[in-house]
């Protein structure tokens, strides 16, 4: 393993930049994880790590898990705990990261019966939240148009991993996919805070569904509604008028897979 000590060095340079920048990362096709349980985590998912960087503190501690990373990446770097210091994203830096490959959307159809789907979901909690809980319940995938970059980094801490294992679809045209989804089969609900809305425990949930979350502010564009089959609602008897996304997408996907 090569050894990287000078914080001036250009892979530490585009480490920061992809850390800081979700242009840079789709320009270049790469993002960064961080962390002892995510970096390890990507080798039980479908990525291609480009680089591995580690300190030999931490490569000491985890040497069988690095060991396994040293062979799946392209090229393994020791990083002195400076350079540690000089590029990570968090409060408490473990000295792991990881480079790896963003993959091309392939998902071309739907294999499995229940979605939720993100209409520009901004906060990178909500999103990786929304993502571990869509694991943990066994949801076949989520569906991302717009809003918060899934490479974000507090996402992806935020996912705890999820992010790097389940399948995740993102679209630049939500009401075209979603219509594609209908003719193959699929009902559509969007989720909305309006008590003209049927119940979200009266929706019948037996067939293959998509269910929609929208932006925290504005919730789902006109556009998304126009194509969807029918409006729920989660009731809410209390006197709070909304609930947080991740909240909301928790309760959804719970009554979809139940």
């Amino acid at each position: 393993m090569e050894k990287i000590t000078g914080k001036n060095n250009n892979l530490i340079k585009d480490i920061k930049k992809l850390l800081s920048s979700s242009k840079q990362r789709r320009a270049r096709g790469l993002f960064v994880i961080e962390g002892e349980r995510l970096v390890f985590d990507v080798l039980n998912s479908f990525y291609d790590i480009k680089y591995f960087l580690i300190t030999q503190t931490q490569f000491d501690k985890n040497k069988k898990a690095a060991d396994a990373m040293v062979q799946k990446s392209e090229k393994s770097f020791i990083i002195s705990e400076e350079i540690c210091d000089k590029i990570t994203d968090t409060d408490n830096p473990q000295g792991i990261f990881a480079v790896c490959k963003i993959k091309e959307n392939t998902f071309s159809s739907l294999t499995g019966k229940k979605y939720i789907a993100l209409d520009h979901v901004q906060d990178p909690g909500n999103l990786g939240a929304i993502s571990r809980t869509a694991e943990a319940l066994g949801m076949d995938g989520m569906i991302i148009c717009g809003g918060c970059d899934i490479y974000n980094p507090k996402a992806l801490r935020a996912s705890m991993g999820s992010m790097l294992r389940i399948q995740v679809m993102e679209t630049e045209n939500l009401p075209d996919f979603l219509l594609h989804a209908e003719n193959s089969g699929f009902h559509i609900y969007a989720a909305v805070p309006d008590s003209d809305a049927e119940k979200l425990t009266d929706t019948d949930f037996s067939g293959s569904s998509i269910c929609i979350i929208g932006n925290e502010a504005n919730g789902i564009s006109k556009e998304v509604l126009s194509v969807c089959s029918k409006l729920i609602t989660i009731p809410m008897p209390g006197r709070a008028e909304s609930l947080n996304a991740s909240v909301a997408a928790s309760i959804l996907m719970w009554e979809m897979l139940r």
